[in-house]
């Protein structure tokens, strides 16, 4: 466990996992809340997923109830180096949702964030129709930053991205790390 809050852990990814992070991220709702409309095979996630673990420039999390040790979900923190910046972005299991359980996993990667990987300023893209993701995170410290015009798909049609940053500053706190 690399982080521990009230509820929930952050932990690092693993292979044995990637057949469930394949079904979170097929469930309908995901790819709705995603904007995404295609479904993808077992064998392109498992591609994907050693890909990515050799992307130096990607810190993957493991979201994990910390009462029996399950994977509830990802975080995931795609940092831009040569500004110290990264793009958030969550996925939590689908029996996972709608339990408070969004603002803690993204409070704690902030967390990392901020505090272990040096990063000045962190954003992410949330479907504008997408509010209860929009309060977790700003319960976690995220404020909108902008929108992007038409550029999501929310239930077959057309619908605007919200841009949201965090910078230290905002981060709620207290830290997580030992030692901060």
């Amino acid at each position: 466990m690399l982080l521990r809050g009230e509820r929930l852990g952050l932990a690092l990814t693993t292979a044995a996992h990637v057949a469930e992070y394949h079904r979170w991220e097929n469930d309908p709702a995901t790819i709705l809340g995603y904007g995404t409309q295609l479904p993808q095979s077992i064998e392109t996630r498992a591609a994907g997923y050693e890909a990515q673990a050799r992307d130096d420039r990607r810190a993957g999390f493991e979201v994990v109830r910390l009462d029996d040790s399950a994977p509830v979900g990802l975080t995931v923190l795609r940092v831009d180096p040569a500004v110290r910046t990264a793009e958030f972005v969550m996925l939590l299991a689908p029996e996972a949702r709608g339990h408070g359980l969004a603002a803690e996993a993204t409070t704690l990667t902030l967390d990392w964030g901020f505090h272990l990987a040096a990063l000045r300023m962190v954003w992410l893209k949330v479907l504008a129709p997408n509010t209860r993701a929009i309060r977790a995170y700003e319960r976690a410290g995220f404020r909108p930053a902008g929108r992007l015009r038409q550029a999501g798909w929310w239930r077959g049609e057309p619908c605007d991205e919200v841009v949201m940053d965090a910078v230290r500053g905002d981060f709620p706190g207290p830290s997580r790390v030992p030692g901060a």
